[in-house]
């Protein structure tokens, strides 16, 4: 999609901190973070939120997911995955992506 933020960092129109790639997903740390580790994780097919999205491409970012955690040494401590989905939901971006929290003892509520 043409006028998407999150295609135009995976084709490198804007820049950003990559944290992860291969061939169907880029993980970039958040530019406003919610804890010291905070990586967005998307594929980099646009797709709008997960209703709309394969199963062939969530698993392959829960894949990725898996790598980046181990990778980046918080797999250990713990860390939170989240998916906003929709408007109401708190998604400010439309193109479906994953948000990792980590690096900080994280309570019960959302971050």
């Amino acid at each position: 999609m043409e006028d998407c933020i999150f295609c135009k960092i995976v084709k490198g129109k804007i820049p950003s901190t990559k944290v992860y790639e291969d061939e169907n997903v880029y993980a970039f740390k958040d530019i406003n973070p919610a804890a010291p580790i905070h990586v967005l994780v998307i594929p980099k097919e646009h797709t709008t939120n997960i209703l709309d999205t394969k199963s062939e491409t969530i698993a392959k970012i829960f894949e990725a997911i898996n790598k980046i955690a181990k990778k980046e040494g918080f797999a250990k401590e713990g860390f939170r995955v989240i998916n906003n989905c929709g408007e109401n939901a708190g998604q400010t971006v439309m193109h479906m992506h994953f948000h990792i929290i980590a690096g900080k003892k994280l309570g019960e509520g959302i971050v």
